[in-house]
């Protein structure tokens, strides 16, 4: 396996161009993750590393960002990427998957709260979809809307959302403080034709075989049943 050392957002966007598929935490396969091929120095310490480069390298890495793997998070280069929705979706959009009751009704409905936008902040989505209690409710006007987290972590791992930038809250200074707040979308409408042109164009079967093939070449050494499990 080629060795990265990710110490700039530009390396962290060459590994995910070469690898197509890049986890951002430790997994079976090892070696392979973000968390592993980042110095010590850079991880959660006041140096700018990966979790600072998320945002930027979504906009500026041709790439999208979400929970794909063991539903952690991790890039997957524009060029893999429909071939890999394609195979996570067995082929279904999401209206035929919910017409063959292969999604829930938890599911439809935030799938449809974020489909009817070109992107929503995660913050806004559980205040419209009502997970997180509106300030000008009372305390008894209001039943909470449940299971936010497990839905979309269900809709990443199916590829029909994914993560299209990071934001942060700015302070009276102007400053940015915080962790970032994802902004969801689905791929549809964030990558537009060169996604919705190329995802259904053959079967999942030979998606998944290409993807397969792709791996074997950059990563020799992995068994092939790590490779199939990374893929899920």
């Amino acid at each position: 396996m080629k060795q990265f050392r990710l110490t700039t957002r530009e390396d962290l966007i060459e590994a995910v161009q070469y690898y197509g598929f890049l986890p951002f935490f430790t997994n079976e396969i090892e070696g392979f993750s973000i968390e592993e091929m980042t110095p010590a120095r850079l991880w959660f310490t006041d140096e700018p590393g990966p979790w600072e480069w998320k945002g930027p390298v979504i906009s500026e890495g041709d790439c999208v960002y979400g929970k794909f793997f063991d539903k952690k998070a991790g890039f997957v280069s524009n060029k893999w990427f429909p071939d890999f929705a394609n195979y996570r979706r067995d082929g279904y959009d999401f209206d035929a998957r919910f017409e063959d009751g292969l999604a829930d009704h938890r599911e439809q409905f935030l799938y449809e709260l974020i489909s009817s936008r070109h992107s929503i902040l995660s913050k806004d989505a559980k205040i419209i979809g009502g997970y997180v209690k509106p300030k000008r409710k009372g305390k008894d006007e209001w039943v909470p809307r449940k299971g936010f987290d497990t839905t979309i972590t269900r809709l990443e791992m199916e590829t029909y959302v994914i993560i299209s930038n990071f934001e942060y809250e700015v302070s009276k200074t102007g400053e940015f403080y915080g962790w970032g707040i994802a902004r969801y979308a689905t791929p549809e409408a964030y990558l537009g034709r060169k996604f919705t042109s190329k995802v259904y164009q053959r079967t999942p079967e030979k998606s998944k075989a290409r993807i397969l093939k792709h791996l074997k070449q950059v990563l020799p050494e992995v068994e092939d049943n790590l490779l199939e499990r990374l893929i899920g």
